[in-house]
């Protein structure tokens, strides 16, 4: 049985409201160098899709030859129980692309039944390879319950450039994130050999999540990596002297893999630490200033 085939089937259950409900979205990209004159160029080799998850139409705000940029579209704009979305995407040897997403993600509270949602994300990176994985801020609503995963695949020769930023509860409307359960996955391989494996539940019940040695009772969080820089202590120097000077951040270097962390209270500030982090870092690792994707501006 494909995957399509399995999402069929489960879509079958998509109208129960026990705990067998299930409702399963997937995309399949795929992006190679073709050639264009006397150049290359990025293009959109493949689509596949199956429920609510799409893309628009490549843009190419960089020159027709340069970067391509792809949003990511989830239409119901949140995860509920039983939702399954699984995005995969693969960027050929020497193609460059930048794949966003259109407004931030919302993480509904579970239902009566307390039935998870899941979201896996799939990203391969072939030799010479360009990758900018940028999604906007995910928002996790008092009582979710889920696991996110996000696994990139590099082959020696690849670059990547990403980020996860994750806000618990609603501040604005004194909603705080105090019941549900939330699990992170990353994994980041080179030539299938682990870079960065890393674990991590967010339970508001257990000790970790308000202890110092913990989550310390933030409510923002933040993770960028970059792979592929030429001077990697370099540009750590550049972030430590250029970033705002803070304790809610920090940067780090770990087996060829930049690591810069956030910890605090401000959705805002953490978007804004590594929207600044990523300007910096682009030039060095593509050799092109940062061009910001239209959509976050709307």
């Amino acid at each position: 049985m494909t995957v399509f085939q399995q999402i069929e089937a489960a879509n079958d259950s998509g109208h129960r409201f026990d705990e067998g409900r299930r409702w399963a979205a997937s995309i399949s990209l795929g992006f190679d160098a073709r050639p264009d004159g006397s150049n290359t160029a990025t293009r959109m080799t493949h689509v596949r899709h199956q429920g609510p998850l799409r893309v628009q139409r490549p843009f190419y705000p960089e020159g027709r030859n340069g970067c391509c940029h792809v949003y990511l579209l989830h239409p119901p704009g949140g995860l509920v129980s039983g939702d399954a979305l699984s995005i995969e995407a693969r960027v050929g040897e020497g193609a460059h692309t930048l794949l966003t997403t259109p407004a931030a993600a919302k993480l509904y509270k579970a239902d009566s039944h307390g039935v998870a949602w899941a979201q896996h994300t799939t990203l391969k990176v072939e030799k010479d390879g360009i990758l900018e994985y940028l999604p906007q801020e995910t928002l996790a609503f008092d009582g979710s319950r889920g696991e996110q995963s996000t696994t990139i695949e590099l082959e020696t020769g690849a670059k990547c450039l990403g980020w996860e930023i994750l806000a618990l509860g609603r501040p604005a409307s004194k909603l705080p994130f105090i019941s549900g359960h939330l699990e992170q996955r990353f994994r980041l391989l080179m030539d299938g050999r682990p870079l960065w494996l890393e674990r991590q539940p967010m339970d508001p019940n257990h000790p970790r999540f308000k202890g110092h040695w913990g989550q310390g009772g933030a409510t923002v969080q933040a993770t960028l990596w970059v792979v592929g820089l030429e001077d990697e202590a370099a540009a750590i120097e550049e972030l430590r002297e250029t970033l705002p000077e803070s304790k809610r951040w920090a940067v780090t270097r770990r087996r060829s893999v930049v690591l810069l962390r956030y910890l605090g209270q401000e959705r805002n500030e953490a978007w804004a630490i590594c929207q600044q982090a990523w300007e910096l870092l682009r030039p060095r690792l593509t050799g092109q200033p940062a061009s910001i994707p239209r959509i976050w501006l709307t």
